[in-house]
């Protein structure tokens, strides 16, 4: 049975310099770590706790004390000093903005316990409990971060978040040795982690808008370049890109590629209000892209053709068989994208050796079907 530290009163580290101590105390311990932040009405997420724990203890800390900590930030950036977080896509997006760095090194428990066989994208409340038996207090969950001081119930349930990470990671670590997927973990968290820090491109935004796949090619650099504007007038503002101008709204005014205020306020789902505010830099980033076409673009993937949707079925079919075998869901193997990306791109040895689903820690999962696979690719591509 995997030890669980004992509920103590929450300590407060009110200094960087205290911080600094703390964090160099602990060198050779695997950091736990975890936040909270607030993010309703902005862009960007804004930093309302760090919670860390080192071995048997554990602290909670203020961002404007934890940003002028260089320990801190040299241990985040470190690649050689293990950090346990759960479900790590937010707090990297918040570390990435706050601090200005890419942290290196992480393991993300929620991948780990997918991998051990706990089932794909499980809480963390739910993983403690049916692991541990302890129970965590869900009521401050959504309460407010920013505002000091915290309550009792924040600070337990802040605490708690860091708690069962190293007991968590032992559990895991445990299964996948058994497994024979001890590497994986690393693996899959630094992929996981590069696949984030190459989404934050600003300019590739336009590839993410469902429906854009059905414009012209003209008409995408138009999006492209009106997601563009979006993106630099979201961060000025730190607003939302939903309270700036929705993504039906730009393709739309992508599509109709207004001359005239009217034209503009014509477009359906564009309200006044931006007409009013933006309405003649719209006009002009309209006439920029159809004036200077932009050059290469990359044209948004259209969705699955029928008969492409029924090779991916099959595909699908196999992989999850191969991931059934070693009991790790078929979502976290061979997510819905990748096989996308392979049967668009047909059944050639490049494309296959170049996807991820036989490549690292997946490569002994499905090697096994990957004939299988290959036949059926070349079977779609001869029938398109």
């Amino acid at each position: 049975m995997v030890a669980i530290p004992e509920s103590a009163p929450a300590r407060w580290i009110h200094e960087p310099a205290e911080l600094d101590d703390w964090l160099n105390a602990g060198d050779g311990e695997w950091l736990a770590l975890d936040t909270e932040f607030e993010r309703v009405s902005t862009f960007f997420p804004i930093p309302g706790l760090v919670q860390l724990g080192l071995g048997q203890q554990f602290c909670l800390v203020d961002p404007s004390v934890a940003e002028r900590s260089p320990v801190f930030r040299e241990i985040l950036a470190d690649p050689d000093r293990p950090k346990l977080l759960y479900a790590m896509s937010e707090d990297l997006e918040l570390f990435r903005h706050w601090l200005g760095l890419e942290p290196a090194g992480l393991l993300d428990l929620q991948i780990g316990a997918a991998l051990a066989g706990a089932g794909f994208s499980v809480g963390y409340a739910r993983l403690v409990e049916t692991l541990f038996g302890h129970t965590l207090d869900k009521s401050a969950t959504r309460s407010d971060w920013l505002s000091r001081p915290l309550t009792e119930a924040q600070e337990r349930y802040a605490l708690d978040d860091v708690r069962f990470l190293k007991p968590l990671y032992r559990w895991v670590m445990d299964k996948l040795q058994v497994r024979g997927l001890a590497d994986a973990l690393k693996e899959e968290s630094n992929r996981f982690a590069d696949d984030l820090n190459s989404q934050v491109e600003s300019d590739q935004y336009y590839l993410k808008i469902r429906g854009g796949w059905r414009l012209s090619p003209t008409r995408q650099g138009v999006l492209k370049a009106l997601a563009d504007w979006r993106e630099l007038e979201c961060r000025r503002r730190d607003r939302p890109r939903s309270r700036v101008l929705s993504d039906n709204a730009l393709i739309n005014i992508a599509d109709r590629a207004p001359a005239s205020t009217g034209a503009l306020a014509s477009a359906p789902d564009v309200p006044p209000v931006v007409v009013r505010r933006y309405g003649d830099l719209l006009l002009e980033t309209v006439r920029q892209a159809l004036v200077e076409p932009a050059l290469n673009i990359e044209v948004i993937v259209p969705p699955l053709t029928r008969d492409e949707q029924g090779i991916y079925k099959q595909i699908k079919r196999l992989l999850a068989d191969a991931a059934q075998q070693h009991q790790v869901p078929v979502e976290l193997v061979a997510p819905r994208r990748r096989i996308e990306a392979l049967v668009q791109a047909g059944g050639g040895e490049q494309e296959l050796a170049d996807s991820l689903l036989f490549q690292g820690w997946r490569q002994a999962l499905t090697e096994p079907v990957k004939d299988e696979i290959r036949a059926l690719l070349v079977r779609g591509s001869q029938s398109y």
